[in-house]
């Protein structure tokens, strides 16, 4: 009797956000697609800013395991309680120039989770000290890469992912950028330097700005699914 097949490695899995929804449609499109996550802006500045109160009333379409996002931008702490008051289940995403110690401070010393944005020159992406920095915000469930570009948030732009450091001692999430169409190739080429991979994706699944194309979301949640088979 020959003995059994070694068994093979696990495929990962990458966890997908959908970020920037502004509409109950959107929000249900996501969750039918399948991601992981749905985040709402916060920040005034943003074309796709939402208040508090509607991030809640969106929010409370979410079934279990879907978690909500409120994303913000160099924003004080007692704001953050606030808003944290109409989503309490949420996940902070912290996106400006904020300090180690203002995120431990907004998110009750780690307490609540939290991703700390990175934000990576187009390109130059050596120059940024992606290892530093994720040692500097060690407290942050992950850190998320997303394009450098005058203001906050990556503009739909990507960054150069293969000048990215070879290894990165932390959970990653992939911004910047991401369509349908380059999203496999990001997940190849960041998965092998990091704990794991997330993506997070905007105006690539966008009709109009705030406004999301349930077919492009399909497509999207899609393509990384197929990534995932490609990687053991």
């Amino acid at each position: 009797m020959n003995p059994p097949a070694p068994a093979l490695p696990p495929r990962p899995r990458t966890r997908i956000k959908i970020c920037g929804l502004t509409r109950e449609q959107d929000v249900d499109a996501a969750v039918a697609a399948g991601a992981d996550a749905v985040g709402f802006v916060l920040y005034p500045a943003s074309p796709r800013h939402v208040s508090a109160e509607r991030a809640g009333e969106l929010a409370r379409r979410l079934p279990p395991f879907v978690t909500p996002v409120l994303l913000v931008v160099n924003e004080d702490a007692q704001r953050i309680h606030q808003a944290l008051a109409f989503v309490p289940n949420a996940t902070l995403q912290f996106h400006g120039d904020e300090t180690p110690a203002q995120c431990l401070a907004a998110s009750a010393q780690g307490a609540r989770p939290y991703l700390r944005a990175a934000r990576i020159p187009l390109d130059d992406a050596v120059s940024f000290d992606l290892v530093k920095f994720a040692d500097l915000h060690s407290s942050a469930q992950a850190i998320l890469l997303d394009a450098h570009v005058e203001g906050y948030g990556g503009g739909g732009k990507a960054f150069t992912w293969s000048r990215l450091p070879p290894s990165v001692n932390c959970h990653l999430v992939l911004s910047g950028g991401l369509t349908p169409a380059n999203v496999g190739d990001g997940i190849l080429q960041v998965r092998p330097r990091c704990k794991s991979l997330a993506v997070d994706v905007s105006s690539g699944v966008e009709h109009s700005r705030g406004i999301k194309d349930p077919e492009k979301i399909n497509r999207f949640v899609a393509a990384v699914r197929a990534a995932d088979l490609q990687t053991v």
